[in-house]
């Protein structure tokens, strides 16, 4: 598996490229949690984005599929004790509905069969009145260079799909989400970050 196999240099690679995002997404991600919010992150990578929403909330569940990217996780993450890394897929999850206060799912819509399907199940395992954060890479738009794309592609990363930030109110449009507002963290490749209040 692709991801399994870059996960021990993934964060290298990232901040070598693309340091100034990947170390302010996650401080902007935190600034939407809680200390009392109970956070489900799916797609959590090697923690990066985990190791900033730990310091602020009460628990973090931090999954993903790859059990190599796990692995980068648990040992970016063993000073938090409250947080526990489990393996899951994001399109079926494990747990009720109405749970978490907070769901967190960050660059991973672009690479799956069916995001619509899969921002449901977030939305599932949501409370009512809680936010689902999504920031994605913003790689089709104006000015980035396509060169590390293209790389992550030969090396066998699958992107479905590709947006700027036109096409990514878009996608939110298109399944209806109303209560949504989006920010955008600016960088050699800019990630826009969706927030959705839960009706």
């Amino acid at each position: 598996m692709f991801w399994d196999n870059v996960s021990g240099v993934y964060d290298l690679f990232e901040t070598v490229y693309n340091g100034k995002v990947y170390r302010r997404l996650g401080q902007k991600v935190a600034e939407e949690i809680g200390p009392k919010d109970v956070v489900l992150e799916c797609a959590c990578g090697t923690g990066a984005i985990s190791r900033y929403i730990a310091l602020k909330c009460r628990k973090l569940i931090a999954t993903d599929f790859s059990a190599g990217m796990l692995r980068q996780a648990a040992g970016n993450c063993r000073a938090y004790d409250n947080v526990k890394v489990r393996r899951a897929d994001m399109t079926h999850l494990k747990c009720r509905d109405n749970r978490f206060d907070k769901v967190v799912a960050g660059n991973v819509i672009h690479l799956l069969d069916d995001p619509c399907a899969a921002l449901k199940e977030l939305e599932r395992v949501c409370k009512p009145g809680g936010k689902m954060i999504v920031p994605t890479y913003i790689n089709a738009s104006e000015g980035v260079n396509k060169r590390a794309v293209r790389l992550l592609e030969m090396a066998g990363a699958n992107f479905k799909r590709q947006y700027d930030l036109s096409s990514y109110r878009k996608f939110f449009a298109d399944m209806g989400y109303e209560n949504i507002s989006f920010f955008v963290v600016d960088g050699r490749m800019p990630c826009a970050v969706a927030v959705i209040t839960k009706r």
